[in-house]
């Protein structure tokens, strides 16, 4: 039976859609999220949770695991507000940002702004890639991924985890404790938009080697909030 030619029409948005889906699932298949685990510190406590010693890792990167319920609210607030708003609703990528960035590296010439979500540094974090065009392309391919495979908290807790602090410090866990000398449950609004922005340049802002920097840094987090 012969088709008319609006019903010809009409199949191509769903046989478009059926391509780009099986694509879609054979690259994922093919290159799989590399969500190797990483070892985490080992760590003597007293009776009421403090941690008395840590251990570094063979790498000598000092880790101490958190939860996101284990983190002050105030952080996760300086967190998403300073780095991701739409982290909760965006599916990996915020194509707002990502056009927006896109404009200033093409007047730029080069990679100025990289409109990165929270996801994408996740991406970043467990797959890293050279600060180029094509690096980007993976990094977004490797957020969409992580939305595919993993829930919102479940991505926000390997940022908790993975994220750089400065020197062999790792996670919002192990800064608190090394950087402040306490849990990171009981951060204060000054001390969680210190820990947030941190990461954005943990050498150039470390608050041991740098803190009028630091200072400087966490004030504009508490200033946008």
């Amino acid at each position: 039976m012969k088709l008319k030619g609006g019903q010809k029409r009409w199949l191509w948005p769903p046989l478009v859609f059926l391509a780009l889906a099986l694509a879609l699932f054979g690259l994922d298949r093919l290159f799989p999220l590399p969500l190797r685990e990483v070892q985490p510190a080992r760590v003597v406590v007293a009776e009421d949770g403090t941690p008395l010693w840590r251990f570094a890792d063979k790498q000598g990167v000092w880790r101490y695991p958190v939860t996101t319920e284990e983190v002050a609210p105030a952080y996760l607030e300086a967190l998403l507000n300073y780095e991701d708003r739409w982290f909760w609703r965006h599916p990996g990528i915020n194509p707002i940002a990502v056009l927006r960035a896109a404009g200033q590296n093409l007047r730029a010439g080069a990679i100025v702004s990289g409109g990165s979500t929270l996801t994408m540094q996740v991406a970043r974090l467990i797959d890293p890639q050279p600060r180029s065009f094509s690096g980007k392309a993976v990094q977004a391919w490797r957020a969409l991924q992580l939305e595919w495979h993993l829930s919102k908290r479940e991505i926000l807790t390997l940022y908790l985890n993975r994220a750089p602090f400065g020197g062999t410090v790792e996670g919002v866990g192990a800064a608190s404790w090394i950087w402040l000398g306490k849990p990171p449950s009981q951060l204060t609004k000054g001390e969680a938009a210190l820990l947030a922005v941190l990461p954005q340049a943990p050498g150039r802002l470390r608050p041991d080697r740098w803190p009028q920097r630091a200072e400087a840094a966490r004030n504009k987090v508490l200033q946008r909030l």
